[in-house]
């Protein structure tokens, strides 16, 4: 599409913005239980034939004993969606400016309350829009009860935040007319091949079959199934583009579906951001980045 073709505004709906620009700031490590006075996280280190099959079965591994899941406390519904709300220009700034999106917080603030953004190009702009379009949906997902962790929803969010980027968006790579996909620089790693999708994507229809079935089956912690899935969708490259974001509005709408906050990844911590995404893509190890996404959450 021609992008002087393109939509120029669209206001979000939600508009209460309440967020401080230092919200999101590393939080350090917890301290031990003797000395916050919280009951230790559930030690349960799996065996090496159980962590197998947790790669076969998701694509990636895990130590759940080393991740600290007490950290994110569980309130409600209502209450979750309400500082989700609050927050959506810090979080979709967040997004944006992961994918080196231009945009400061001010200016994503300026283009959701309908008024256009000067110096910038289309596509940038577009992005933003998209994000927000997306961000609203996970919210009224939950809002009606129609959020689910399952290829649905993820399709009918990735159909909105990457509309203008991804080839056939809202549909897995190989479920159209386009094939191949999945590949993924990883610096001095070199590149990380996802699955070829199969004839009309069927390889990647059965992963993503698998991963389910083992988060809604095999993990009975509503916080480890909504980070896990981050990971797992992240490192699987179900879509063209627009991986990350969907998979990350996947991770909130499943936290905030089960009274849990929704988490930003900061754009503040960019760097230890993409430290942490070489290794997932390299060997699927996924113990770090989950700890590093729970000291993400919300002060």
């Amino acid at each position: 599409m021609d992008e002087t073709s393109k939509p120029q505004n669209n206001p979000a709906e939600h508009r209460a913005w309440a967020v401080s620009a230092d919200r999101f700031v590393k939080q350090p490590r917890p301290k031990p239980a003797s000395a916050t006075g919280r009951p230790p996280a559930p030690r349960t280190s799996l065996s090496s034939s159980a962590t197998q099959v947790q790669l076969e079965e998701t694509g990636i591994t895990w130590d759940r004993s080393a991740v600290d899941w007490s950290l994110l406390e569980r309130s409600t519904v209502g209450r979750a969606r309400s500082r989700f709300r609050a927050s959506l220009p810090e979080y979709i700034w967040d997004a944006a400016a992961l994918e080196g999106n231009p945009y400061t917080l001010p200016e994503v603030q300026t283009l959701l309350e309908g008024i256009t953004v000067t110096g910038h190009r289309i596509a940038d702009q577009d992005q933003i829009l998209a994000l927000n379009e997306g961000f609203n949906l996970t919210d009224e997902l939950v809002g009606t009860s129609k959020f689910h962790l399952d290829k649905a929803t993820s399709d009918e969010i990735h159909a909105k935040v990457a509309v203008y980027e991804a080839i056939e968006s809202g549909h897995f790579r190989g479920e159209g007319s386009a094939g191949g996909g999945g590949h993924v620089s990883i610096g001095s790693l070199g590149t990380f091949h996802a699955s070829e999708p199969g004839e009309n994507g069927t390889n990647l229809k059965r992963e993503f079959s698998r991963l389910r079935a083992y988060l809604l089956e095999d993990v009975e912690d509503p916080r480890e199934q909504a980070i896990a899935y981050f990971c797992a969708a992240t490192r699987r490259q179900f879509y063209f583009d627009g991986n990350k974001r969907t998979a990350k509005l996947m991770m909130a709408g499943h936290l905030m579906q089960n009274s849990y906050d929704a988490i930003s990844i900061s754009a503040r911590r960019q760097l230890e951001f993409n430290q942490l995404l070489a290794p997932l893509f390299d060997t699927g190890e996924a113990t770090e980045m989950m700890q590093f996404i729970i000291d993400s959450r919300p002060a």
